[in-house]
C-alpha cells in the first residue's frame, strides 16, 4: 500500500502548488486525511437502508395520516418523514432527537404501551428480525420476533396501515445479528391482516433497484433480500 501513500502525497503537493502563495485556507500535511475508497464510478450505498425508507415515505405521502407511529426503524426515516407527517417514534433505546413534529419515547416491542386496535398508521422496519437475539441488550428469546409481530397486529386499528420490513430470502438465523424470513413466514405472522403491497430489494439491487409487486418465489430465491410489506386491517 506504499504506492497509495506516495500517490496521496503527490496529490497533496500538487494541490498545495495549485493553491498559490496565498491559499484561501490553511493547508497542512498534518490535517490531511486519505480517503482511498471514495474514488468510484458510482456512489456506493446500502441498498436495504436507502430503498426501504424511501418506499415507506412514498406510502405515507399517499395515505397522509394525521399522525404516524414508528417503532424502532432507522432514525433517518422518522426524522425526514416528520417534515410532512407528525411522527411519534419509540425505541427500546430512546433517541435524543429534537425536531418539530417529532417526539421520541421508550417502548418495548414485546409490550407496546398502546391499547388494542388504537394505532391508525404504524411502521416497524428492519427491526423485528433482531428481537430476542440479545444484540441490543434485550433478553434472549427464540420466539421474540413472533411476539413482536403479534404486538404490532394487536395495536393496529381497523382500517389502519402497517409498514413492515425484514430481511427476506432463504430463512435462517444469523446469531446474534438478525433473522432472514421466507415470504410466507411473514405473511403467516400477520395472518389477520391483508397484504396491500409487497416490494422487494433483491440481492442485486445495485443494478436492478427495488422490485414493486415482486412474487413470493422471487423473494424466497434471495440470499439476503429485503422485503417491504404493507399490511392493512380491513
Amino acid at each position: 500500500m506504499k504506492w497509495l501513500q506516495r500517490r496521496f502525497r503527490q496529490s497533496f503537493d500538487a494541490f498545495v502548488a495549485a493553491s498559490g502563495d496565498t491559499p484561501r485556507f490553511p493547508i497542512e500535511w498534518s490535517d490531511a486525511e486519505q480517503q482511498p475508497n471514495d474514488n468510484t464510478e458510482y456512489t456506493v450505498f446500502d441498498e436495504h437502508y436507502i430503498y426501504h425508507p424511501a418506499w415507506a415515505a412514498r406510502i405515507l405521502a399517499r395515505t397522509r395520516p394525521q399522525v404516524h407511529v414508528d417503532i424502532s426503524s432507522t432514525l433517518s426515516f422518522c426524522s425526514i418523514v416528520s417534515a410532512f407527517v407528525p411522527v411519534k417514534f419509540y425505541d427500546y433505546r430512546p433517541a435524543r432527537l429534537s425536531l418539530s413534529d417529532l417526539t421520541s419515547g421508550k417502548a418495548d416491542l414485546l409490550a407496546l404501551p398502546f391499547p388494542d386496535r388504537s394505532i391508525a398508521s404504524l411502521s416497524c422496519m428492519h427491526t423485528v428480525e433482531h428481537v430476542g437475539l440479545g444484540r441490543y441488550g434485550d433478553p434472549l428469546d427464540p420466539d421474540g420476533d413472533l411476539k413482536a409481530m403479534a404486538e404490532l397486529a394487536r395495536v393496529l386499528a381497523p382500517g389502519g396501515d402497517l409498514l413492515f420490513v425484514v430481511p427476506t430470502g432463504r430463512p435462517r438465523v444469523v446469531f446474534n445479528a438478525h433473522r432472514i424470513y421466507s415470504f410466507e413466514q411473514v405473511r403467516s405472522g400477520f395472518s389477520g391482516l391483508a397484504l396491500q403491497e409487497f416490494s422487494l430489494i433483491p440481492d442485486d439491487a445495485q443494478t436492478r433497484g427495488m422490485i414493486a409487486n415482486a412474487s413470493s418465489d422471487e423473494a424466497d430465491r434471495q440470499n439476503y433480500g429485503c422485503g417491504c410489506y404493507w399490511f392493512r386491517r380491513t
